[in-house]
C-alpha cells in the first residue's frame, strides 16, 4: 500500500517530498491510516481537528484521542471547536453542509497561518464511488460525475488510489487503534445508505466496482477538461469581477449551444444549484431584478447581465466612528479616517472618498446598512430623497442594494457609502477644517 500511494502521489504531482502537509484527521480509522502512511513515507506534516459540538462527550473523546495520535508522531497539533448548529441554523444549512463549510475555511486558515503548503484529507476509492453513485442519484453535471478530484488547489487526498480493504490490511499489519463513529452506521445518512445497501447490490454485479469507478472517473475529467477550454473562452467574454460584485454579460451566451449547461458551468465557483440554473434560464425573458440565492452567493438578473454578489456570513451590525479614529473595520472594508486643515486640503472627488465639513458632524459618527425610509440630500440638490429611490435611479442591482452603507451624523445620513455625499456636509469656502473617510478592501 505504501509503494502505491507512493506513486500515486508522485505521478499525479500532489506534492514535492518536502513539502509542509497539514492533515485533517477525525480519529477514524481512514485519518489515522493516512498519518500512517504520511509518517513511514517521512513526509513532514501536521494533525488538525475540528470538534463539531455535536455528539457530546463521543467529541470529546476524539478530540483527545487526535491529540494523542500527533503525541506519538511527534507532530504539531491544532484544533478548534465549533458550535456547528448554531452556524447552521443562522445561515439555513444543514448541519453536514455547515461542518463541511466551518472545517474547510479553518483547514484553509491554519494552511495560511502556520505556513503549510496542502491540506491533507483522507478520502480513498471507497469515497470516490460512494459520491459518484450519490451525485448520480440526486442528478449531476460532468463535473459530478468525475466524483472526487486528487488535488484541488492546496487540497490533497493521497488515499484516493486505496480502498478500504487495503485500509483495514494497513491497520491489522500496523497494529493500528483508531477511533469509530457510530453515526458511520445508521442509514439515516444518504451516504451511509449507498454505503451499506447500494453499494453490495452493484459489487454483486461488479465485484471490481472500486476500479471500474475510478477509471469512469478519470475518462469523465478527460471529457471535462475538454467542455472546460469552451467554457473558459466563454468566461473571458463575459465576466468582468468589480470590487464587489461579479458580472456576467448575457451578451456573448445569446447563441450557446445548450445554455443552462454553460451557464452552469460559468456560475460554478458561485455554488449555485442546476434546480436554480433552469429557474434562471426560463426568467431570463423576464423583468429585471428577479434574486436567486446559493449557500454563499446571491445573483439578479440586472438587465442584459447577471449580477453575483457574495452573501454576508456574518452580521454586520452597526460601526462606531469616535472623533480621532483613524481606521475601522466593517465588514470586508477598512475605513481611514483623516483630519485636515481646509486651507491644506485638496479635494478628492472620488465616489470611494468622503471629504466632510467637520463642523457639520456630530462624533461618534454611524456606519450601518441602509434602511426604508432613510433619506439625504443629494450632493448638488436642496431637497431630499428618499435612498431606495436615489438606489433605483443609479440602477443599482438589487443584490447590491442590500450592501449599500450610510455614514450617519446624529439623526442625518451623511454619505451614501461609495455613492453620494449629502449636501449639508459638503466641504465648502466656509470650511476651517475637513474630515476625509475613504474605503477600500480588507487585507
Amino acid at each position: 500500500m505504501l509503494q502505491k500511494v507512493s506513486s500515486f502521489i508522485q505521478t499525479r504531482q500532489l506534492c514535492a517530498p518536502d513539502s509542509k502537509i497539514l492533515v485533517a484527521v477525525s480519529g477514524g480509522i481512514d485519518s489515522v491510516v493516512l498519518c500512517e502512511v504520511l509518517h513511514q513515507l517521512k513526509y513532514a506534516f501536521a494533525v488538525a481537528h475540528c470538534n463539531f459540538g455535536l455528539r457530546a462527550e463521543d467529541a470529546e473523546a476524539d478530540q483527545l484521542f487526535v491529540k494523542k495520535l500527533a503525541k506519538k508522531y511527534d507532530v504539531p497539533f491544532f484544533t478548534e471547536n465549533f458550535n456547528t448548529s448554531a452556524f447552521a441554523e443562522q445561515e439555513k444549512l444543514s448541519t453536514q453542509m455547515a461542518a463541511r463549510t466551518l472545517r474547510y475555511q479553518w483547514f484553509e486558515q491554519v494552511r495560511q497561518q502556520e505556513g503549510y503548503d496542502y491540506i491533507a484529507t483522507a478520502h480513498h476509492s471507497n469515497d470516490l464511488t460512494e459520491t459518484m453513485l450519490l451525485h448520480l442519484t440526486k442528478g449531476t453535471g460532468i463535473a459530478g460525475l468525475h466524483g472526487i478530484p486528487a488535488k484541488n488547489g492546496y487540497i490533497i487526498r493521497p488515499l484516493l488510489t486505496v480502498t478500504k480493504d487495503d485500509i483495514y490490511e494497513l491497520v491489522t499489519e500496523r497494529k493500528l487503534i483508531w477511533r469509530e463513529d457510530s453515526s458511520n452506521i445508521t442509514t439515516k445518512y444518504q451516504r451511509n445508505k449507498i454505503r451499506h445497501e447500494v453499494i453490495p447490490v452493484l459489487k454483486e454485479i461488479n465485484p471490481s466496482l472500486e476500479g471500474t469507478m475510478q477509471h469512469t472517473a478519470e475518462r469523465v475529467s478527460h471529457a471535462e477538461s475538454i467542455v472546460a477550454a469552451y467554457i473558459e473562452n466563454l468566461r473571458e467574454q463575459s465576466i468582468k469581477e468589480a470590487e464587489n460584485a461579479t458580472y456576467i454579460s448575457l451578451v456573448p451566451l445569446q447563441n450557446a449551444t445548450g445554455l443552462p449547461v454553460v451557464l452552469h458551468e460559468l456560475l460554478r465557483p458561485y455554488n449555485f444549484s442546476y434546480s436554480v440554473v433552469l429557474e434562471l434560464v426560463d426568467s431570463l425573458e423576464g423583468l429585471s431584478g428577479k434574486q436567486f440565492d446559493s449557500p454563499t452567493h446571491t445573483l439578479a438578473k440586472d438587465r442584459d447581465q447577471l449580477v453575483i454578489t457574495p452573501r454576508n456570513l456574518s452580521s454586520f451590525g452597526s460601526i462606531l466612528i469616535q472623533e480621532g479614529d483613524t481606521t475601522v473595520e466593517a465588514g470586508n472594508h477598512t475605513f481611514s479616517i483623516k483630519y485636515v486643515d481646509a486651507d491644506k486640503y485638496k479635494l478628492n472627488t472620488k465616489p470611494h472618498v468622503a471629504a466632510l465639513d467637520a463642523e457639520q458632524l456630530r462624533f461618534p459618527l454611524k456606519l450601518r446598512a441602509w434602511q426604508e425610509g432613510d433619506w439625504f440630500v443629494p450632493l448638488g440638490m436642496n431637497g431630499k430623497k428618499k435612498i431606495s429611490d436615489f438606489l433605483i435611479d443609479k440602477k443599482v442591482p438589487a443584490n447590491l442594494k442590500g450592501q449599500t452603507l450610510v455614514l450617519v451624523s446624529d439623526q442625518s445620513i451623511a454619505w451614501v457609502v461609495g455613492q453620494r455625499l449629502d449636501n449639508r456636509f459638503k466641504v465648502t469656502d466656509k470650511t476651517e477644517r475637513v474630515v476625509e473617510i475613504s474605503i477600500g478592501r480588507s487585507s
